[in-house]
């Protein structure tokens, strides 16, 4: 027993040891580049085949061949990669989507040519660099550990390399070379990946498939270890390979037999769902608000065009249907990610998992092996399966709720892989199973009509979900998680219906295919295949409904009707370069059509040269009262309503809003106190806020002006909701809110401004605004025109993309979103960053006549000569504290000019 127990023991040392090099070489990339590269089992995959192309084709020796695989090759592909793929993404600001996207279509594309170019079949006769022995393999990575550790943590090169990916733009304003950095970190990475694949090689398959799927297995490793950690990697993969090792000696019977099969078969997939789903979030960084650019609107005639594709195999003979039936239920499933990823923003790699249990549910209920229900017919199965499968969206949605970026990424693709390996192996669930058809729809024809109808109805379903108030909350989500919070937009519950709605639409378009087919086929929802139509929806358009059928004809048309994977070869091109057209290929065609266009400048006639003057002319003469404080051509005078004058200049084109508006034509009710009592947080070691108490009164602008580091944004996101005090209570009233999320706060009547920006790109001005009165704490439907107005957007602008417009503006655009909620107390994070003296002055005298309307505000703000004109009462903080308050004349007058950073 003891022998056995030993021998098992180094067979788990083998196989961690196998995961640690796959871990670390994970790891290193990450570090390195900041991308989760699932292309890192392929790099080391074409290692190992060049160096057995080398030493075993042409004869080399052994140690030259390996120098040149791992120092040219390996490093040669990473840096080719960062060059051609990767650095346009992260001069776009690094999209976690499409830099997964990119990732995925190298794997696919090196996976691809290794297999034009080796062949499909496995190989045995690959070099060995080190000994089969544990030992040996233990030791090289152990210490391929402690060498990547003390580079990244004691050299320069490893302080610039964490630099870049920490922030790019920061890193080169520093002086940092970001491309010189990035590229050697990818040459580095890849040639970690080099070296497990030349040492795995004479161990595991040398097949194009086998070794690059290696990275699904055991990405746990590097999960557990948060992305970090390389020595709590290495740990955590001995300690599951030892472990599954064991399993193996457990025989058990009855039911739970094949269950405990395929956990000792599978515990890095185990390991990978604990790892993502339990412990605390990886890749944090991705959480950033992301450059998102106005969608692009759909070309004329392209419905009617989609429309006569999708009727045209209606006319073609039968046996030619049995390929197009997959188009529409393909279609079906990729539009559950149009829903989740390209209208909510949320990354999901586990929509495959969803469609095969619409598939599998359906033929259970159908041939009534369902515990507890009889069989049912086939669309009543399909209906049934689909409610069956709707809360299991829950398994992704809820850790949407707090993950962003790559730690969402791994949780979905954790659940897709575990659905695979522990539900679609079982025995009782698939053995001997078929899938008919409903009755009248047998035939491939009235089949096929069939699955138009239910995708008629699934593009109605999609419809709704992308226009209308639901539609503009959820591209807020995408757009600006937490400006979406701060407009009262419910988060983690439009988050988890958003992952509902993605898995019916999943399992109703996996039902569909199982039933085109008429069998449940596991191996057609892979997590892999999975992948692949993942990246076929990003590259084609993430928030258009047309790329999702587009790209469902390409995945079924183009292998059909040439050599099997060719569709995959025009994803993974797509996918390669989506860092060059990240619109989607419509996009990139349209801006080249359009940019000949551009060069030819129009010409005004007379009458429009005589009518520019004259504008020009009025302008000039708004900016001249304005600047004498002569209030414009009928304007009211700014005593009690913030109509006197808009903040900022009127956009190009639009006439300049000086029409006299009513702000409500019945007084608000007074504004409750806002309060905070003895606040205290603490970040790590240090103290952020140290008992502080501060009030907030109706009426009246305070203001919070400190030195950098003081503690005034802690303190304003204490009172937001964005940041929970370790000590003390934040009072509205007399209501204790220190636990309530911002969303909620809100709806309470508590709105605020962010320092950075906080607006929705994608939607246009006008949508911005009637975001934040369809969430705020009033649903009032006219808020959005009169704050429109009242901020001067009510022209043209209101029509206009809220991307690339001018920051002046868009701060209006977010002070209007603010407003339409009818807020009671309002906080404004440094309001005046951006804006010219114009546009301040402008802005004091509105926030002066919010505060004479009975509205609370709150101003943190560097800008003392703002304070000086706007505030009430001024509160002095540093390190942690209030250390004067009062009046702002008399606190500003005796305020030492060094120690505020202005």
């Amino acid at each position: 027993m003891a022998s056995l127990t030993y021998d098992l023991a180094l067979a788990g040392l083998s196989v961690g040891s196998a995961a640690a090099l796959t871990g670390i070489g994970l790891i290193v990339t990450y570090r390195a580049t900041g991308v989760l590269n699932f292309a890192h089992g392929a790099i080391a995959m074409v290692c190992a085949y060049v160096l057995y192309q080398f030493t075993v084709e042409w004869d080399w020796p052994l140690a030259p061949a390996a120098a040149v695989t791992l120092l040219v090759v390996a490093p040669g592909i990473g840096m080719a990669l960062e060059r051609f793929v990767f650095r346009p993404l992260s001069v776009l600001g690094g999209d976690p989507a499409q830099t997964l996207v990119a990732s995925i279509g190298v794997f696919v594309l090196l996976v691809g040519g290794a297999a034009l170019v080796w062949g499909p079949g496995a190989r045995a006769d690959a070099p060995t660099l080190i000994p089969g022995d544990p030992w040996g393999q233990l030791a090289v990575a152990v210490a391929l550990a402690v060498a990547v550790g003390a580079v990244t943590r004691w050299t320069r090169f490893g302080r610039e390399l964490r630099a870049v990916v920490d922030d790019r733009s920061l890193a080169v304003l520093g002086g940092v070379d970001a491309d010189r950095v990035a590229a050697a970190g990818w040459a580095f990475g890849s040639f970690t990946a080099g070296l497990t694949g030349v040492l795995l090689a004479p161990y595991v398959r040398l097949d194009p498939y086998g070794l690059p799927l290696l990275v699904v297995e055991v990405v746990a490793v590097a999960v557990a270890a948060r992305m970090r950690s390389l020595p709590v990697a290495v740990v955590v993969a001995l300690g599951i390979g030892v472990a599954q090792s064991q399993l193996t000696r457990l025989h058990p019977s009855g039911w739970a037999e094949p269950l405990l099969q395929a956990v000792g078969a599978n515990l890095f997939v185990v390991a990978l769902l604990v790892a993502a789903l339990a412990l605390p979030r990886v890749g944090a960084g991705d959480a950033l608000p992301r450059t998102t650019t106005p969608r692009v609107a759909t070309p004329p005639g392209a419905w009617i065009v989609a429309a006569v594709l999708f009727l045209l195999p209606l006319g073609f003979a039968g046996r030619d249907l049995h390929t197009s039936v997959q188009v529409p239920a393909l279609a079906v499933v990729l539009l559950s990610l149009v829903v989740v990823t390209g209208r909510g923003g949320q990354i999901s790699l586990g929509q495959a998992a969803y469609a095969g249990l619409g598939a599998l549910f359906t033929a259970l209920l159908a041939a009534g092996r369902f515990p507890f229900l009889p069989p049912l017919p086939e669309l009543t199965a399909l209906v049934v399966a689909v409610l069956l499968v709707a809360p299991l969206g829950l398994l992704t949605g809820w850790p949407a709720i707090r993950r962003h970026g790559l730690a969402l990424a791994l949780a979905t693709f954790a659940v897709g892989v575990g659905v695979s390996r522990f539900v679609f192996v079982q025995p009782y669930a698939t053995s001997g199973l078929t899938l008919g058809r409903p009755a009248g729809f047998e035939g491939d024809r009235a089949y096929y009509v069939l699955e138009l109808g239910l995708l008629g109805l699934s593009l109605l379903a999609v419809h709704a979900l992308r226009r209308g108030r639901t539609g503009r909350a959820l591209a807020a989500v995408r757009d600006h998680e937490p400006g979406a919070s701060a407009a009262g937009v419910r988060v983690p519950s439009l988050k988890l219906s958003a992952f509902v709605a993605g898995a019916a639409l999943a399992a109703l378009g996996g039902g569909m295919l199982g039933m085109g087919l008429r069998a449940f086929d596991a191996a057609a929802y892979d997590p892999v295949r999975g992948l692949l139509w993942f990246a076929a929806v990003v590259v084609l358009g993430a928030d258009s409904v047309l790329g999702a059928l587009a790209a469902a004809a390409l995945l079924v048309g183009l292998d059909a009707g040439t050599r099997g994977g060719v569709a995959a070869a025009l994803i993974v091109v797509l996918a390669v370069f989506v860092g060059r057209f990240p619109g989607g290929p419509y996009e990139a065609l349209r801006a080249v059509a359009a940019r000949p266009r551009s060069r030819h400048r129009a010409a005004l006639t007379p009458l429009g040269t005589r009518v520019r003057r004259t504008v020009r002319a009025r302008e000039e003469a708004v900016r001249r009262r304005r600047g004498a404080g002569v209030p414009p051509e009928g304007s009211a005078r700014p005593t009690r309503a913030a109509e006197s004058a808009p903040p900022g200049r009127a956009e190009r084109g639009a006439a300049p809003p000086h029409t006299p508006v009513t702000h409500r034509a019945p007084p608000p009710p007074a504004a409750p106190r806002l309060r905070a009592r003895r606040l205290r947080v603490v970040y790590g070691g240090f103290t952020a806020l140290d008992d502080v108490d501060l009030d907030v009164l109706p009426g009246r602008v305070t203001a919070v002006v400190g030195p950098n580091g003081a503690g005034k944004s802690t303190l304003f996101h204490c009172l937001a909701g964005t940041v929970r005090p370790a000590r003390g209570q934040v009072l509205l009233g007399e209501r204790d809110i220190t636990r309530l999320a911002a969303h909620a706060r809100t709806r309470l009547g508590i709105a605020r401004t962010f320092q950075r920006l906080a607006v929705f790109p994608s939607l246009t001005v006008a949508e911005n605004i009637r975001v934040g009165a369809e969430q705020g704490r009033v649903a009032d439907p006219g808020a959005a025109d009169r704050v429109s107005r009242l901020l001067g957007l009510d022209g043209p602008a209101r029509a206009l993309p809220a991307a690339n417009l001018p920051t002046g503006t868009l701060r209006r655009v977010e002070l209007a979103r603010a407003l339409a909620g009818d807020p009671r107390i309002l906080l404004l994070d440094e309001p005046a960053a951006g804006l010219d003296t114009g546009e301040v002055a402008s802005l004091a005298r509105v926030l002066r006549a919010l505060a004479s309307d009975g509205m609370a505000l709150l101003v943190v703000e560097h800008d003392l000569d703002l304070v000086a004109d706007l505030a009430d009462v001024v509160h002095v903080m540093t390190a942690g504290r209030i250390v004067a308050s009062g009046p702002a004349d008399r606190v500003l007058d005796v305020l030492d000019d060094t120690a505020v950073d202005r």
